[in-house]
């Protein structure tokens, strides 16, 4: 299963271009996605620019840092094959602005982000399904 996920909201709280403090058990469990065999795809709307600097390299690093091996950033490589379109493809997003993504809120946070308890346990019985 590939899964794309967003960064600001999702795995760091909303400090843009700054990185936030980490979303408590996002990283827990993109690591338990990879140990069952999910492909991690970094999805977000930072780059590298001239304004900002590498805010996007900056998150890359944050996530491999963290122990995340990235399948992708902003791009599915298994799709280069079939398709020119710049979505990145994946069977599953985990984004804070999608919606019916449970959120929560976490004091000192600008806003509300991704609620792992909730999201966690889900995405584990769809892959623990496909196996």
């Amino acid at each position: 299963m590939d899964i794309c996920v967003d960064f600001d909201g999702t795995l760091v709280d909303h400090r843009y271009p700054k990185i936030g403090q980490p979303v408590p058990d996002a990283i827990e469990w993109l690591k338990k996605f990879e140990n069952y065999g999910a492909r991690i795809i970094l999805y977000t709307m930072r780059s590298d620019s001239d304004q900002y600097g590498p805010v996007l390299t900056e998150a890359v690093n944050y996530v491999k840092t963290a122990g995340i091996n990235l399948y992708g950033i902003n791009h599915n490589p298994d799709q280069d094959g079939w398709t020119t379109s710049p979505k990145a493809y994946a069977d599953l997003y985990i984004d804070d602005s999608a919606v019916g993504c449970p959120l929560t809120r976490i004091k000192g946070f600008t806003r509300p982000c991704v609620d792992w308890k909730k999201v966690g346990p889900y995405v584990e019985q769809l892959l623990l399904s496909r196996h």
